[in-house]
């Protein structure tokens, strides 16, 4: 078999179309320069002066803004197409990083955010909607797994290095190093981005254009139950996520290069099972996924609580790794469900009402925090584990179906 015959397999396996290939690479770089120091902000918003309750903000607003973001996020692709919109999103973030790197005031990062967040934000159901459109319905899982591999592959490095500037340099001073390092990259990713080609799309008429409300009323079954099981594993994730680093620094004494191991380690595990399962998810079904994925999302925070030593905190945040198990094969069900004239905004929609829910589980967290990292760890569990039950519990009335 010749070598263009193997390449051509090897592409057809992974799905990656031109326009697919471009959205990696801009995946890849963006998040290299923005995983060196977006993992250690709470522990830099601290350093800052910054409060329990505005750390708790941090994480809360992040949810927020992921929220609100999405919905617009998914009209402007819809309207705007990929190309343009990949642009303006970039652009936005620059902006937002330049102001934390020239201000170093928490407040500046409260501020910030609300600019440095427009590539993750907006970007997502922009992402949904160049994969549905590019690949056939039974590769959609495969194409969003080999997108999360490469939006990972940063994380396994990046926070690594981010650590080392950080025990070298001091907390502040290392994530501006960091925040610097993010504009170069943003800056080069934007002539990559320009590549992209936007398929005709038919247009919809003014008339036609549907309301928040009328895209939340074409949610099937299957969509509202994986959204209202999703809402609370997410809650799972959220309460105790601004906390991790703060805990494993602060009460087991981590170096800030020993966390960033942690975070390589996750990366990892992520990484190894994400193609495979994908690939099986569109292969054989995607439900036993999304239950995998929700039930390692249930155990993290009680292993973390019961990880006293490094080698078992590296367990811990492999099986948080896991998480991502299926995770692809939940997009790949979203995406299904949704209309492709209109796939950017009902993806938006979905994460609209996930997220903005979802935001005020970091200030529950923080409440909890006040009462001790068992309270706040085991209060995650016991969430992850209702939304798991109630995902498994419908699928066998079988109200959910396969995309």
């Amino acid at each position: 078999m010749t070598a263009v015959s193997w390449t051509q397999r090897i592409a057809e396996f992974f799905g990656l179309k031109r326009n697919l290939v471009i959205l990696l690479i801009a995946t890849f770089v963006i998040g290299a320069g923005e995983e060196l120091w977006m993992r250690f902000v709470p522990k830099y918003l601290a350093a800052l002066g910054a409060t329990v309750f505005v750390i708790g903000l941090f994480d809360a607003l992040r949810n927020f803004l992921g929220a609100v973001y999405a919905y617009p996020g998914g009209i402007l692709v819809d309207r705007w197409g990929h190309r343009n919109a990949f642009v303006a999103f970039n652009i936005f973030s620059i902006v937002g990083y330049s102001l934390v790197l020239l201000l170093p005031h928490w407040g500046a990062v409260i501020a910030g955010m609300f600019l440095f967040l427009s590539w993750t934000c907006f970007s997502l159901p922009a992402s949904f909607s160049l994969i549905g459109a590019s690949l056939a319905s039974n590769r959609h899982a495969t194409g969003i797994g080999v997108q999360a591999v490469i939006k990972r592959l940063p994380i396994m490095v990046a926070p690594f290095i981010g650590g080392i500037l950080i025990d070298r340099y001091g907390i502040v001073t290392g994530v501006r190093i960091g925040l610097a390092i993010s504009i170069v990259l943003s800056f080069l990713t934007i002539f990559v981005q320009r590549q992209l080609r936007d398929a005709p799309t038919q247009t919809i008429d003014r008339a036609d254009r549907w309301s928040f409300w009328r895209s939340v009323r074409e949610f099937n079954a299957p969509m509202r139950r994986l959204l209202l099981s999703d809402i609370l594993v997410r809650f799972c994730e959220r309460i105790p996520f601004a906390w991790v680093v703060i805990y494993a620094m602060d009460n087991l004494g981590l170096s800030a290069k020993q966390f960033g191991v942690l975070t390589t380690v996750e990366m990892m595990a992520a990484t190894l099972c994400i193609i495979p399962a994908s690939h099986f998810a569109d292969k054989y079904g995607r439900e036993p996924f999304v239950i995998a994925t929700f039930v390692f999302f249930t155990l993290f925070p009680l292993l973390l609580l019961y990880s006293h030593t490094f080698p078992m905190l590296l367990f811990a945040f492999a099986i948080r790794g896991l998480k991502e198990f299926g995770d692809a094969a939940r997009k790949a069900l979203i995406i299904g469900c949704s209309d492709p004239r209109r796939r950017g905004q009902m993806v938006g929609t979905y994460y609209l009402i996930r997220d903005l829910l979802v935001s005020g589980a970091a200030l529950l967290g923080a409440a909890l925090w006040q009462f001790g990292p068992q309270v706040n760890f085991i209060g995650a569990a016991a969430i992850g584990a209702v939304g798991t039950i109630f995902y498994i519990l419908t699928l066998q009335r079988g109200e959910l179906t396969r995309a």
